[in-house]
């Protein structure tokens, strides 16, 4: 193809340059060659050498052209090729690519323009009347785009895309009754299942239940495998309360394996999420039969297990939705896909243990993949392995060492973990190098600020880094705890009380710490039966 190209561009630049001066320039030939190859700055160049020789030869003008737009020198670009129009209106190429130039540069007046006046010299050509629609309809023209269609299909003939964007178009002009009578004049004369579905939609729309399931039922007349259809006459049933009907369709799609099954999981998902959860509760048997026939009609499709799962896991069986992506995980142990839903599974579900082996196992399998470690983390604090923590942030920092991200999370919870450890030295030391990443990361911020006023040392150093991080979150009660206690520690009770207050507003009355340094800041003011209050509900907790 790309020599026929070639062949086709040489012969043309050949026969331009010829009539543009009165004889050929070899160098035409070495400049569409470079331009055909790809090296734009070469074809330009060589542009240049035949234009300070002969400034009128409209081939090198458009060529240069032609260059200067792929290099992304657009005002070259125009400029060149306005001149090669100039000095030969008849060509339709020259005009063609200078309305795309007006085009790709926003230029939506200019570029309408010269289609308008190429299709004046040119109506035969089809091209134009396409990039001419979309200008039209993007430009909002709607009586111009629907021009523009009308005479798409006189050259061309009518095809579902051309009634289909006349659709829309009378439907954003709220002409809904003229654009219902688009799609039925094509159906009288055209077989379009796709449109004659249109048409059902547009009909259940306004609970037109028979006239919808008769528009299905022409589609399936012509594609008996059109799943659109088979949806559609479905969700009549369905919206129509025929539930027998209703599931009667559904399980021959779900069930049916010419169906692929990516529409299948598709209207499963749309399903879940927009249908009432009563319905799920009252008709679960017949829905667990067609997630059921669904997967086993493509046993082996990873679309159609995962959308089981996520079925099964949306209907709070979360143990059969893990099932399938642990399945799916041992047999496709290169998928980063099945490996990361089934971690994120065992996340959910507060599986440690099990975790802490698999995301292990799938950050050996994908390097660079650091979230792995950070699951894999997550199940080894709770299971109070710090060590082990600290280690795996040691090997995501190998496996990431250029990436501030996975640096800045695996020094700040380094820090946490020799924190647990009791190695206050070891903690802030990383802590440190966290903030040399990022000085206004919220969380290190935090929580060193918390341990220093814990341990009573620095605390100017602890206000500081607990304002900053306040200002970045200013409604965390943790945050706002722990710059209200050092606040307290400082003896600035007064301003420590309005950090405790706000943060009762956010979440910090459940917590017995918050509410407990609460209540020893009011002490400190000499409100004692307040204090009483916040202690009680603390101890309750």
């Amino acid at each position: 193809m790309k020599k026929i190209l070639s062949i086709i561009l040489l012969v043309f630049s050949i026969s331009v340059a010829s009539m543009a001066d009165g004889r050929g320039d070899s160098r035409m030939i070495d400049a569409v060659q470079a331009y055909s190859d790809g090296n734009f700055r070469k074809a330009a160049e060589i542009c240049g050498k035949i234009l300070s020789d002969n400034p009128g030869n409209d081939a090198a003008l458009y060529y240069r052209g032609l260059s200067a737009l792929n290099l992304g020198d657009s005002k070259s670009a125009i400029e060149d090729l306005r001149k090669a129009v100039a000095a030969d209106s008849t060509n339709y190429w020259y005009q063609d690519r200078l309305a795309l130039a007006y085009t790709m540069t926003s230029q939506k007046e200019l570029a309408i323009a010269t289609y308008e006046n190429l299709l004046g010299k040119f109506p035969g050509k089809t091209d134009p009347y396409y990039t001419l629609l979309n200008l039209y309809y993007a430009d909002g023209q709607a009586d111009k785009t629907l021009e523009t269609l009308t005479k798409i299909e006189n050259v061309m003939g009518k095809t579902d895309q051309t009634v289909m964007t006349r659709y829309r178009i009378l439907l954003s002009q709220k002409k809904q009754e003229e654009a219902a009578e688009a799609l039925k004049d094509y159906v009288k004369e055209y077989s379009s299942p796709y449109v004659l579905t249109m048409l059902g939609d547009q009909e259940i729309s306004m609970y037109n239940d028979s006239t919808a399931i008769a528009y299905y039922d022409k589609a399936l007349d012509l594609d008996s495998d059109y799943i659109p259809a088979r949806i559609g006459k479905a969700e009549v049933y369905r919206m129509t309360r025929h539930y027998p009907e209703y599931f009667s369709n559904l399980y021959g799609v779900m069930g049916d394996e010419a169906v692929p099954s990516e529409g299948k999981a598709d209207y499963l998902m749309q399903l879940q999420q927009h249908t009432d959860q009563r319905f799920f509760q009252t008709f679960r048997p017949q829905l667990d039969t067609a997630a059921q026939l669904m997967v086993d009609s493509a046993p082996e499709d990873t679309t159609a297990l995962q959308s089981a799962a996520f079925y099964y896991y949306g209907t709070d069986r979360q143990e059969k939705a893990l099932e399938i992506f642990k399945g799916m995980a041992e047999k496709y142990p290169s998928s980063y896909g099945a490996a990361i839903r089934y971690t994120q599974t065992l996340v959910s579900m507060n599986k440690y243990e099990e975790l802490a082996g698999e995301a292990e196992s799938a950050a050996g399998r994908f390097p660079g993949k650091p979230e792995f470690y950070e699951m894999a983390n997550y199940a080894l604090y709770h299971l109070k392995e710090y060590d082990k923590v600290i280690e795996n942030c040691r090997k995501a920092i190998a496996s990431a060492p250029a990436d501030s991200a996975t640096l800045l999370s695996s020094y700040s919870t380094m820090g946490d973990m020799y924190h647990d450890l009791g190695k206050g030295a070891e903690a802030y030391k990383y802590y440190d190098k966290a903030l040399r990443i990022n000085p206004d990361y919220a969380p290190v911020l935090n929580n060193y600020a918390y341990y220093l006023s814990l341990e009573g040392k620095k605390l100017p150093k602890a206000a500081k880094m607990g304002a900053k991080a306040v200002e970045a979150e200013p409604d965390n009660a943790t945050y706002l705890d722990t710059y209200g206690w050092i606040l307290h520690l400082q003896g600035k009770d007064q301003e420590a009380k309005t950090h405790f207050k706000h943060a009762m507003l956010y979440g910090g009355k459940e917590s017995a710490v918050i509410m407990k340094h609460y209540a020893r800041v009011l002490e400190a003011l000499g409100e004692k039966d307040l204090a009483e209050v916040y202690r009680d509900q603390a101890e309750k907790l």
